[in-house]
């Protein structure tokens, strides 16, 4: 209390006065107020002291007091944690520079925020204070708690150099030697960190602290065995983190030392940093399953490395591989051997993955790049490889086995070896056929003469044969097709090509579209006597056999193919009992003849062959001058099928049967009838010219030529005018000058546009134009045609106007002009070209109702082959799709893949991966994707879309690696499709983000 009475006394020095006795009781009474305050702020009782403080601070006038109180007051509104405490203390500091508490007022509010582990805040103050005022303990003191509140805050340098400062201390030594030693192990200077730590572990404080440190330190300082000492000794004691921390020091130091099997149980009992493992853990443990020969528990350890970029995932990805291998998972395996290989840590993991990588390649398929490019990619890189022998013949024969013909070519074009060019003729020979399959026959016979100038294997030469006669054949060049099919039986490898078992009836049919019958019939007997499985086909022989031998006037024969063709019961069953009651009337059996037809409607009431039997039914009735008969059956066609081309030519043969029994103006008003309804049509010319004669022999010629002046197409003064000029016109067309043909025609017309020829001029106008695939000419000439009645040039004009709408993709034109083919046609050919394409027509005009409407009518003809079914199908399945009805589609696309070749197939499998993904089986999915890559590379969309469904089922299946680096690789190969690409990135995304969740290596972003 010394100073507080020096104080006092200096005080009522100064004070003497007249009121010395008021000013004593005064100071008196602001002792006894600060007294209390610093009682109460003594007791903790911060808040009543400051507020006693205040009181002392405003009534005193010493400046000593109150220097004291506002150091007071701001201590405790520190320790109140009020608003504006630091305020406060740097306000007593800067008001009061002469307080005695100015020195400690830093160190106070500093420890006082060290005690209450708020080292943020303790380290402002410590900056604040004036290191030079403190000594001794005091500033040991202040050395290891501002070196403590710097290692809370992680900042170790600075921590270290204070630390330092104490570690000699008596009082601070040991727990400085202890940070110390952490901030060395932090650092990876495990050695300083192995020495400090040895120096305290006597220490009590620190002995269960350090035990975790001692392993971890052995371990790290690659002393394997004193830390799995140290660490199995720790165990029992330890804390649930600790020990997982521990098992995981011992494990890893068992895996240093090759000791797996032990390693495994300690391995598996780590629970990594947070809940989460990384990319080594899971390295490690798979490893040491690889190591145990427990391949699956490998694979389902080493699939958990995602965006591994390190030699650590190098390595790891190289064992998986392998273990996929040993599981024979193939398709797994490319992908991580593909992995692998794009790593540079290891040259000999690279190297090794690399060839890996070309052989499954080969193998099962590569989705991503063309199986040759990738063995090819791996000679250059690796050209003394001692796999270089084995990976040349592979690359020869990827050629093949890709599929992927088109690029394969354009690598083969780049080769000049013996072996390039063998494989080139091969490969230019199937992309031949995949183009035939496609209808691209112009393009389709260019590879096969490219394949032709590289005769290396004589099989191949046979085929590309073959299939050359087959295209000029399509394209209409029937003597060009019979010389190519001659070719080919002359090679002497043509009886061991598949194509041979097909080769009498296709040659047989060019000769027959050549009109050279004879030929036609050897060639389809030839194959009729072959054992036909087909039996469809079989009877389409027996019928074009029947069709040689009739038009050749052999008709006991013709009767004997249609009454194979009828015995077999498939198809076509109305035509070759047409044909065959047409017979009879050849060989004097004309009672036959009638009998047949007079059923023939009856028996099939549907057929296209009705009009033809009842017309020729009423020829035969006038053969026989049974002429009431004769026009019961025209009447009946005209009143049957109104539609007929018939129709015109069975009423000129009524107005005959008419004038040849003297009821001449019943011919007349007949064939009146006809000029007016079917104009410009060879029958209207005909009824015109016998109407002539009738109103001659009747003496009524002014009466002809009032009528005939009536008809805009008849000219009598200009009659033989214009069929001279129309004559000229129409040699030239039949003798092939096109050239020549066309002038004249067009010459024609100009001068006669409602000419008596105008309809034929007009028809070939339009073939002449179309044949040189100059379809817009062709349109007003055949719209022409089809706007006239019915003749026998409309069912062609609509058949060739339809295509050309096709060609130009105008749906909307093509749908009634095929509409109308297909109710007017008398070819069932063309019936189905109107149906096949009234089918793609709907479903490009999105009509999906009509659409699977006609494809449904086509898949009900028998006559149709595979790729028109295959176009049905796919019709069905895509609207389907469309449509939302998956069911539907399922079974369309089952339906299409048994049939289907190239991109139709290629669509059809990856539906099928499509459905067994969304039915959970996604080991079933993949295996259709693998086949998907193997068979149809070339396919590019789909493979992409493949590759994404397959990331998705090894997501289903809990392997995120092949989940992610699938994803990865669509994102970096497919840029030419930016939507399926964007798809791959929100996969990868929640591929990802799963992943993230347990493992702390993996980045929760998503795509790149």
């Amino acid at each position: 209390m010394l100073h507080r009475t020096l104080a006092i006394f200096a005080t009522l020095l100064l004070y003497i006065s007249t009121t010395v006795a008021q000013q004593t009781a005064a100071f008196t009474n602001d002792l006894v107020k600060y007294d209390k305050a610093l009682s109460l702020y003594n007791s903790k009782q911060y808040l009543a002291s400051q507020t006693l403080f205040e009181e002392v601070k405003t009534e005193s006038d010493d400046r000593t007091i109150k220097g004291d109180c506002a150091y007071y007051i701001a201590n405790a509104a520190v320790r109140l944690n009020q608003q504006g405490a630091d305020d406060l203390m740097l306000a007593f500091v800067e008001n009061y520079p002469t307080s005695t508490k100015r020195n400690s007022a830093f160190l106070d509010v500093a420890q006082y925020y060290f005690e209450n582990g708020k080292f943020s805040y303790a380290r402002k103050w410590y900056d604040r204070v004036d290191e030079s005022s403190l000594t001794g303990g005091a500033l040991e003191t202040y050395y290891f708690q501002n070196g403590y509140a710097l290692f809370k805050n992680k900042q170790y340098d600075q921590s270290q150099a204070y630390f330092e400062r104490v570690r000699d201390s008596q009082k601070y030594g040991s727990q400085a030697k202890y940070y110390l030693g952490f901030i060395a192990y932090e650092g990876d200077d495990y050695q300083e960190a192995d020495e400090l730590f040895d120096q305290v572990e006597d220490k009590e404080d620190y002995k269960e602290e350090l035990a975790y440190f001692k392993a971890d330190l052995n371990f790290k300082l690659g002393k394997f065995d004193e830390a799995i000492a140290e660490g199995k000794k720790q165990l029992p004691n330890a804390n649930p983190q600790e020990k997982s921390e521990l098992n995981k020091i011992i494990g890893e130091s068992l895996f240093n030392q090759e000791k797996y099997g032990e390693a495994l149980p300690y391995l598996k009992q780590y629970r990594g940093k947070r809940g989460k493992w990384n990319n080594t853990d899971y390295y490690q443990l798979g490893y040491a399953y690889y190591k145990q020969g427990d391949y699956e528990s490998a694979v389902n350890e080493f699939n958990k490395i995602v965006d591994g970029r390190n030699s650590v995932a190098q390595n790891a990805y190289y064992h998986l591989a392998e273990s996929y291998l040993k599981l024979d998972k193939k398709q797994e395996a490319l992908n991580a051997f593909k992995n692998a290989s794009e790593m540079d840590f290891d040259a000999k993991i690279k190297e090794d993955s690399g060839l890996n990588y070309a052989k499954l390649s080969y193998e099962v398929g590569n989705a991503y790049k063309p199986v040759p490019s990738v063995i090819a990619d791996y000679l250059t890189e690796y050209p003394d490889t001692p796999a270089k022998a084995e990976l040349e013949t592979l690359l020869i024969d990827s050629y093949i086995t890709s599929k992927n013909y088109k690029e394969a070519l354009a690598l083969l074009e780049k080769s000049n070896s013996f072996e390039s060019k063998e494989a080139y003729q091969k490969v230019a020979f199937y992309r031949g056929v995949e183009l035939y399959n496609e209808g691209d026959y112009i393009n389709s016979k260019d590879f096969f003469e490219k394949s032709l100038k590289e005769p290396r294997d004589e099989r191949f030469v046979a085929r590309a044969t073959y299939w050359t006669a087959e295209n000029n054949y399509v394209l209409g060049n029937h003597s060009d097709a019979i010389v190519g099919y001659k070719q080919y039986l002359g090679n002497a490898n043509a009886s061991s090509t598949p194509e041979f078992e097909d080769i009498n009836y296709n040659l047989a049919y060019a000769y027959f579209s050549d009109k050279e019958y004879e030929s036609a019939a050897a060639y389809f007997e030839k194959y009729t006597s072959q054992n036909v499985e087909d039996k469809s086909r079989l009877n389409d022989a027996y019928l074009r056999l029947g069709d040689s031998r009739f038009i050749s006037s052999k008709y006991w024969p013709a009767l004997e193919a249609y009454n194979k063709s009828i015995a077999l019961n498939i198809a076509d069953q109305d035509y070759a009992t047409f044909q065959k009651s047409m017979s009879y009337g050849f060989i004097d059996r004309n009672s036959d003849k009638i009998e047949g037809l007079k059923n023939f409607s009856s028996k099939y009431p549907k057929s296209s062959y009705r009009d033809d039997a009842l017309y020729e039914l009423g020829n035969v009735y006038v053969s026989q001058s049974k002429n009431a008969d004769a026009i019961a059956a025209y009447d009946k066609l005209v009143r049957d099928v109104p539609g007929s081309s018939y129709v015109s030519k069975a009423l000129l043969k009524k107005a005959l049967i008419y004038d040849n029994n003297d009821r001449s103006d019943d011919a007349l008003s007949i064939l009146k009838g006809v000029a007016q309804d079917y104009p410009g049509t060879p029958e209207a010319l005909q009824a015109v010219t016998t109407a002539k004669l009738i109103y001659i022999d009747l003496g009524r010629v002014n009466e002809y030529g009032q009528w005939v002046s009536t008809l805009d197409y008849i000219d009598v003064e200009d009659a033989e005018l214009d069929d001279a000029a129309y004559t000229q016109a129409e040699r030239q067309y039949l003798e092939n000058n096109a050239a020549q043909a066309t002038r004249l025609f067009e010459e024609y017309l100009q001068t006669y546009p409602n000419g008596q020829h105008a309809l034929q001029a007009h028809f070939y106008l339009g073939q002449l134009a179309f044949a040189k695939a100059d379809y817009p000419t062709t349109i007003p000439h055949y719209k022409f045609v089809i706007a006239k009645e019915r003749s026998e040039f409309t069912e062609q004009a609509l058949a060739r106007l339809g295509q050309v709408y096709l060609s130009q993709k105008n749906y909307r034109d093509a749908v009634p002009v095929l509409n109308r083919l297909e109710t007017e046609a008398d070819f069932p050919q063309n019936v189905i070209f109107a149906q096949s394409n009234l089918m793609k027509s709907f479903y490009e005009l999105e009509n999906y109702g009509q659409s699977v409407a006609y494809a449904e009518k086509v898949l009900g003809n028998a006559k149709i082959d595979n790729a028109v079914k295959s176009d049905a199908q796919i019709i069905i399945a895509r609207s389907a799709i469309k449509t939302g009805d998956e069911g539907r589609a399922k079974t369309a696309y089952a339906e299409v893949q048994k049939i289907a070749t190239g991109a139709l197939a290629a669509e059809a499998l990856y539906y099928e991966a499509y459905f067994k993904n969304k039915a959970g089986d996604f080991a079933g999915s993949n295996t259709a994707v693998q086949k998907l890559a193997r068979d149809y590379s070339g396919y590019k969309e789909f493979g992409a879309k493949g590759l994404i469904l397959m990331a998705k089922n090894f997501n289903g299946l809990g392997d995120a690696y092949q989940a992610t680096y699938i994803l990865e690789s669509v994102i970096k190969n497919f840029s030419d499709y930016p939507e399926i690409v964007e798809e791959a990135r929100t996969e990868l995304a929640l591929v990802k983000t799963a992943a993230a969740k347990t493992n702390s290596s993996v980045s929760p972003e998503g795509g790149k």
